[in-house]
């Protein structure tokens, strides 16, 4: 399991002459190990985006106990990624395919001026926001949905049906938290819920503009994608619960 700051990474996945957490964690592992492998994750995160819960599998050969082999690894990671626990867990499981579940929070900065400290975890929304509203709002999302008005088309492939267990919405502060549990997410979906939400928030849409709106499955008429730096990866589940299993 992994924790990052998104910040610097140019997402998760390895890119050609780019920061990745994948192209680090590998490194660390050929350090400690001396083995080229392969750090396949969970969700492939985009720049920008945190993670608390990240779940990433590989194969090694080494000897070295999953105890130990946290703090090896932990000794050649950047500060901004961190791996806080290793399991050792059946042949054949995979991190991305054997998932169930997943939970993502969003960050929503409520005030009018910007914050120094919070600039890379929380989005700034200088208008009031209308929480009932957005809750509202939120509630009809939830279910088994043909997400297709919220997903970036050109990067999603396949059927667009989705379930959301969950969708919460609450103030804590002077920030409003959206966090989102379901089977699995399309291309940008949650970030443009999330804008969907906001537009809510303000007044723009109602309730019944957001059934409508999943209805059309036009991503035309639904929320923008808000930026990366609000979100964070929180948990993947596998079975019934946080954490590696066996499939």
């Amino acid at each position: 399991m992994l924790e990052y700051d998104g910040t610097d990474f140019s997402g998760w996945q390895v890119q050609l002459g780019k920061r990745t957490v994948q192209g680090e964690v590998a490194r660390a592992v050929q350090r400690v190990t001396g083995e080229r492998v392969v750090v396949h994750g969970a969700s492939r995160t985009d720049a920008g985006v945190h993670a608390e819960g990240q779940v990433a599998h590989l194969r090694t050969r080494t000897r070295i106990g999953c105890d130990r082999l946290v703090h090896a690894l932990n000794a050649h990671l950047p500060p901004d990624v961190v791996v806080l626990r290793i399991d050792e867990v059946p042949e054949g499981f995979h991190a991305q395919y054997h998932a169930t579940g997943k939970t993502y929070r969003y960050r929503l900065l409520e005030r009018p001026v910007r914050s120094a400290l919070r600039r890379n975890r929380a989005y700034l929304v200088r208008t009031p926001l209308d929480l009932e509203r957005m809750r509202a709002s939120a509630a009809r999302l939830t279910g088994l949905r043909d997400f297709r008005a919220f997903c970036t088309e050109a990067r999603t492939r396949g059927r667009t049906e989705r379930r959301i267990d969950r969708l919460d919405v609450r103030r804590e502060g002077d920030e409003m938290v959206i966090e989102v549990s379901g089977s699995g997410f399309l291309y940008n979906m949650v970030r443009t819920i999330v804008g969907t939400l906001i537009w809510a928030g303000i007044g723009k849409l109602s309730p019944d503009d957001v059934s409508a709106i999943l209805e059309s499955k036009d991503r035309r008429r639904a929320g923008p994608v808000v930026p990366p730096q609000g979100l964070t990866l929180v948990e993947v589940r596998y079975g019934d619960g946080p954490g590696p299993a066996s499939p």
